[in-house]
């Protein structure tokens, strides 16, 4: 029997402020946090039809399909115990049908503030999933009008709405009036850039393309330029989604047909910002506390969503968190404590799946494991385990080899 893996000592509590402002202490990847931090004035406010609900911290969870399960938002909430997280993006007409109901249960029993975020382009599904949700305890209820995967953009969900602007309006409102609690949407800056642009524009001293600058190719992988045009668009678009009765908007700074290739256009966040009267929560390309600072001040957003970023790194949030909030970044977690955090989220899943956690497991072990001498073995390894004791066996064997090398 492989021996136990302690888990991680938990990281200061949020509350713990530093007297001097915003601290730079370096973390295991050794980024710092040297950008001024904003001066946020309070929580958030969201009014909702009925609920009004407030957002203590400025970093927000992403959705992320397979990732984000009560599992991994147990982690999250280990270094962010105030962020609002959510769960992964819920089909509505599945749930109508009587699939996917464990994603929306029992969420008033979870710790914090969880979002459900609904996709579909039935308004009536989504309003029926909304009422579902709220009644489970959801916070609010988010709207995925920036999914770009071709599957589900294809039927007319997630960003095939933002082809579709009369619909998204008739979603919005729907589930507006379906529930009492606030809704928001997730989406991006528009499907494509303008049609035969070419170039790549030019980028400023972070990497991230200047309005006006250039046509920027929408798939070229080191463009983040969007023409006046795509801009414009993106202001209409986002305005109609605040007219129809959003009360928040999750922007990420891409096209549709970008993906996530190329730079998110902080530039393009901040136009909208500025045009709309809801708070907006700027996405893309926040991949640490040092980015936060910077995107937030070029922006001039409400907060930030994580996404990618925090996947095999559940410290992400709070980290960003406590830049954002002046606070000493809590240290990353060292090798033996990443260690421990894999065969921790490995029981979990095995306990929640049965054999079949080990095969959701898979990837959230080779997010986790890296960073350290004999990672990568560590991870070709886990991928080839047969049993969720082969693969307890593997960690644990990985924590002792470092353990006669780290005083």
């Amino acid at each position: 029997m492989a021996p136990m893996i302690a888990s991680p000592p938990l990281p200061p509590p949020s509350s713990t402020r530093s007297s001097g402002g915003l601290a730079g202490a370096a973390g295991a990847s050794g980024d710092r946090a040297t950008a001024h931090r904003p001066a946020f004035l309070g929580p958030l406010r969201l009014s909702g039809y009925g609920v009004e609900r407030q957002l203590t911290c400025r970093v927000l969870q992403s959705p992320l399909a397979g990732v984000s399960d009560r599992i991994f938002r147990g982690l999250v909430r280990r270094w962010a115990p105030d962020a609002l997280l959510f769960t992964e993006m819920v089909n509505a007409t599945s749930l109508e049908l009587g699939h996917g109901r464990a994603k929306v249960e029992d969420l008033a029993t979870e710790s914090g503030p969880i979002g459900v975020q609904l996709f579909d382009h039935r308004p009536d599904a989504m309003a029926e999933a909304a009422r579902r949700a709220e009644a489970s305890g959801a916070y609010l209820i988010d709207i995925n009008m920036g999914c770009p995967v071709r599957k589900i953009a294809r039927k007319g969900g997630g960003s095939g709405l933002i082809r579709d602007p009369d619909l998204a309006g008739r979603i919005v409102e729907a589930v507006a009036a379906a529930v009492s609690i606030p809704v928001t949407v997730k989406t991006r800056l528009a499907w494509c850039g303008l049609p035969g642009a070419e170039g790549a524009g030019t980028q400023d001293s972070q990497g991230h393309g200047r309005l006006g600058d250039g046509a920027g190719d929408p798939l070229d992988a080191t463009s983040s330029v969007h023409d006046d045009v795509t801009l414009q668009r993106a202001l209409g678009w986002c305005r109609h989604l605040e007219e129809a009765g959003a009360r928040q908007l999750t922007l990420h700074g891409r096209t549709r047909e970008q993906g996530f290739r190329g730079r998110a256009d902080w530039e393009a966040i901040g136009a909208v910002k500025r045009a709309l009267r809801i708070p907006v929560i700027a996405n893309g390309d926040v991949r640490s506390p040092a980015d936060a600072l910077r995107c937030l001040a070029e922006t001039g957003a409400d907060g930030v969503m994580v996404g990618r970023a925090s996947m095999g790194a559940p410290w992400m949030v709070g980290r960003i968190a406590a830049a954002l909030e002046g606070r000493p970044l809590p240290p990353e977690p060292g090798a033996i404590e990443r260690i421990a955090l894999a065969a921790e989220q490995l029981e979990s899943l095995v306990e929640a799946h049965g054999p079949k956690g080990l095969l959701i497991a898979r990837k959230h072990l080779g997010w986790t494991c890296q960073g350290f001498a004999g990672a990568a073995e560590l991870r070709h390894a886990l991928m080839r385990a047969p049993t969720p004791a082969e693969a307890r066996e593997l960690l644990a064997r990985a924590a002792d080899s470092l353990r006669t090398v780290v005083p």
